[in-house]
């Protein structure tokens, strides 16, 4: 009896300290997300006390007569495979290199995860001066390697500005992702991989049947990570491109930005928010269970 009521007695002391947490998260992430879903059915632009009920029209509107809308989701898209494919890649490629003992390895570490902590706004200003056609890193570098007709206006061409855009992306994300494969790296059991080595295995072999299914659940945090920081993708755009040339770099959350605050239609903007959104949740949720009764298969 006195264990079960020091059981409760802690449960209602830890309730009571949750609650302010839990009224803050409510404040500021619940009710504004609650408010958005609402705000998708509403029409309203931002200054008026009254918002008009308007049912389906913002997404009638958006699905049916908005062409950026379809632009954007589509370069979203793109750039929401590119992301799950390259940083990831590129990291997990690092995450082995600097796991190896080398010289200097933690400078190496402390360099490529430096631009994590760069703000966004910052990396889109540097990279937007390199990619400057006329006095640009880029360009200088190709002239003076007699290779200038190889230099574009990477911003300004519709064709490559997305993909020039997102090499500046890889470069900023590719160390969170090198982090967390190196935390993934050191819970694999050394003792397995030297058991691999006296059976004769390869170093490739070790990677693909020791290391690789020891670094499943780190994989499936670096993709889940990815694919929502890939989905409202804003800062780079808004400093490098803000969505132009012509629309060719605009993404959903930039579009869902400058429906509201720029052209002052919450109602709409908050209708492609919602979008996204239920692009997010169904991208997630299903390769969340996969991967949980994956793991669970497996053990």
């Amino acid at each position: 009896m006195f264990k079960l009521n020091l059981f409760q007695s802690a449960r209602s002391q830890a309730l009571i300290l949750l609650i302010p947490a839990f009224g803050v998260y409510t404040l500021f992430a619940i009710w504004p997300l609650i408010d958005v879903v609402i705000l998708s059915f509403q029409e309203w632009n931002g200054i008026s006390a009254d918002r008009k009920w308007v049912g389906w029209e913002n997404y009638n509107y958006i699905f049916n007569n908005d062409p950026v809308f379809w632009v954007s989701l589509k370069n979203t898209v793109i750039w929401t495979i590119l992301s799950i494919v390259f940083p990831p890649l590129v990291g997990l490629l690092l995450a082995i290199g600097l796991n190896q003992k080398l010289f200097g390895r933690a400078s190496l570490r402390a360099i490529y995860y430096l631009p994590v902590i760069i703000a966004p706004i910052a990396v889109a200003t540097m990279w937007r001066w390199m990619y400057d056609p006329f006095f640009g890193l880029f360009t200088q570098i190709l002239t003076d390697m007699g290779l200038g007709f190889l230099a574009r206006d990477w911003l300004g061409d519709r064709n490559i500005a997305l993909y020039s855009m997102f090499v500046a992306y890889v470069w900023q994300h590719v160390g969170f992702s090198m982090v967390l494969f190196l935390a993934g790296l050191q819970g694999v059991q050394s003792t397995l991989i030297d058991a691999a080595r006296i059976d004769g295995a390869s170093r490739f072999e070790i990677f693909r049947y020791v290391t690789l299914p020891a670094l499943s659940p780190t994989i499936t945090i670096v993709l889940v990570l990815s694919t929502i920081s890939s989905l409202r993708a804003f800062d780079i755009v808004y400093g490098m491109t803000g969505g132009g040339p012509a629309q060719s770099t605009q993404m959903l959350a930039m579009w869902a930005f400058t429906q509201s605050m720029q052209i002052f239609d919450f109602g709409r903007g908050s209708a492609v928010s919602v979008v996204l959104l239920v692009i997010t949740l169904a991208i997630v949720i299903p390769y969340m269970r996969w991967s949980q009764a994956r793991e669970e298969a497996v053990k």
